[in-house]
């Protein structure tokens, strides 16, 4: 039977997986990939459906002791809050009811923890979180990549509202050297700060979480 880590991150999709890895190297902690017998395997769901899913059958793997997870909050954190709980109340009867602005992590036969991306509070999504990792230089370029991208909506560029976020931090990635690099090759380059206050709390998480 192969290696299979005690301690399990389920994320939403692959550039989750890339980012967070990267962030958690940064900081330290080498996970992601189970075939190098890392302690903490991150596996990835493809959506919110198949995420609660696959936190139902973990919760009944008896070799999994830790379990996180990692999603968007997209329109409304306390929405997706709630869709996660609902999934988790018959294990664990006295989770809060409002996530904890540090994000969750209860104890129970099996640890749990949950971070509603970007910051467990505001609606968004990975590139939201990302924001929070601009390097204080760069606040006039971040600026300036903000109102283009709006003049570009103005202008019928087809992005969606709700990918804002998205267009936004590929935009101020394209002016970076090289142009257009990779969301995991910004944190491993050093083009985003991995060590700035919003990464740490995220990491304050991760590391409470899965003891590391």
């Amino acid at each position: 039977m192969g290696y299979r880590p005690e301690k399990l991150l389920l994320v939403e999709g692959r550039d989750d997986k890339a980012v967070i890895s990267a962030v958690a190297k940064r900081h330290g902690v080498e996970c992601g990939d189970k075939s190098k017998n890392q302690l903490i395997a991150i596996k990835t769901l493809e959506g919110l459906g198949k995420l609660k899913e696959k936190i139902s059958v973990e919760l009944k793997d008896s070799s999994i002791k830790t379990i996180g997870v990692v999603l968007d909050a997209d329109k409304s954190s306390e929405n997706r809050w709630q869709s996660i709980r609902n999934c988790l109340i018959e294990n664990y009867p006295t989770l809060p009811k409002p996530l904890p602005e540090e994000g969750l992590i209860h104890k129970g036969e099996k640890k749990i923890g949950v971070w509603i991306m970007p910051d467990n509070n505001e609606a968004g999504m990975l590139e939201t979180f990302l924001q929070f990792f601009v390097p204080e230089g760069n606040k006039e370029l971040w600026d300036f990549a903000e109102q283009s991208c709006t003049s570009a909506r103005e202008r019928g560029a087809p992005f969606r509202i709700s990918h804002t976020d998205k267009a936004k931090i590929h935009t101020w990635l394209a002016w970076q050297d090289p142009p257009g690099t990779q969301l995991y090759t910004a944190i491993t380059k050093r083009i985003f700060d991995s060590n700035l206050p919003q990464a740490t709390l995220f990491m304050q998480w991760f590391k409470d979480l899965f003891e590391v």
